[in-house]
C-alpha cells in the first residue's frame, strides 16, 4: 500500500536525468606536456604514493548541473551516501540516475531513495557515459603536473575542482549534453 502511494506521487514529479560515475584521485602524479621557453626544460613534480580517494559525481546534461561528493571508498556504503545526497538536493524531482554496472551500483546493500530510479548502461560501454568526459576534463584542467603533499591537500584541490564545475553549468552542459540523448529540450 505504501509502495503504491509512493509510486503515484513519483509519477507527479518532474523528471531529472543524471549520469553518475565515480573517479579515483590519488597522490600518484600525472606528468603532462607543458609550455616552456625554447632551450628550457620545465621541471614537473613526480611521486608515486598509493593513497586514493573517490569523487562521486552526477551530471545533468539538460541544465548542466553537477552534484558531487568526496568519499573515501568505492563501496555500497559510500554509494548509498551519495544517492541520498543527490536525492536530498532534488527533493521535488524524480531523478533517473544513469550509471554503469559497477558492483557497488548493483549491490544488495544499496538503498535507492524514493525519488530516484537507477538505469544501468550496457556492460563495457564507458563511451556512453558523459561523466567519463567530465573526469577527463577535470584531470586535464586541474590535475596535470601537480603534486600533493598530503591527502588533505589532494581533497582541498578536489573541492576546488568540483566546485568550479558545480558553478559552471554551461561548461558541464557543453561536455555532457550529447545529441543522441535527446535532452536538448527546454
Amino acid at each position: 500500500m505504501i509502495r503504491m502511494r509512493i509510486e503515484s506521487l513519483v509519477r507527479l514529479l518532474p523528471l531529472r536525468v543524471m549520469f553518475q560515475d565515480e573517479a579515483r584521485f590519488g597522490r600518484i602524479d600525472d606528468p603532462r606536456r607543458c609550455w616552456a621557453e625554447p632551450e628550457i626544460r620545465p621541471k614537473t613534480p613526480k611521486q608515486i604514493i598509493r593513497e586514493y580517494t573517490y569523487l562521486y559525481g552526477a551530471f545533468c546534461p539538460r541544465d548542466g548541473s553537477m552534484d558531487s561528493l568526496i568519499l573515501p571508498f568505492m563501496d555500497s556504503f559510500c554509494m548509498n551516501r551519495f544517492l541520498r545526497e543527490v536525492a536530498d538536493r532534488h527533493p521535488r524531482e524524480l531523478v533517473l540516475m544513469v550509471t554503469d554496472g559497477a558492483p557497488c551500483h548493483k549491490s544488495q546493500e544499496l538503498t535507492v531513495p524514493d525519488n530516484m530510479r537507477l538505469l544501468f548502461l550496457p556492460p563495457y560501454c564507458p563511451q556512453l557515459n558523459p561523466a567519463e568526459n567530465m573526469w577527463d576534463e577535470m584531470r586535464e584542467k586541474f590535475f596535470g603536473n601537480v603534486s600533493f603533499v598530503s591527502m588533505d591537500h589532494l581533497e582541498e584541490h578536489l573541492v576546488t575542482a568540483s566546485l568550479h564545475y558545480e558553478k559552471s553549468p554551461d561548461t558541464v552542459k557543453s561536455i555532457s549534453n550529447w545529441e543522441w540523448m535527446g535532452l536538448n529540450y527546454v
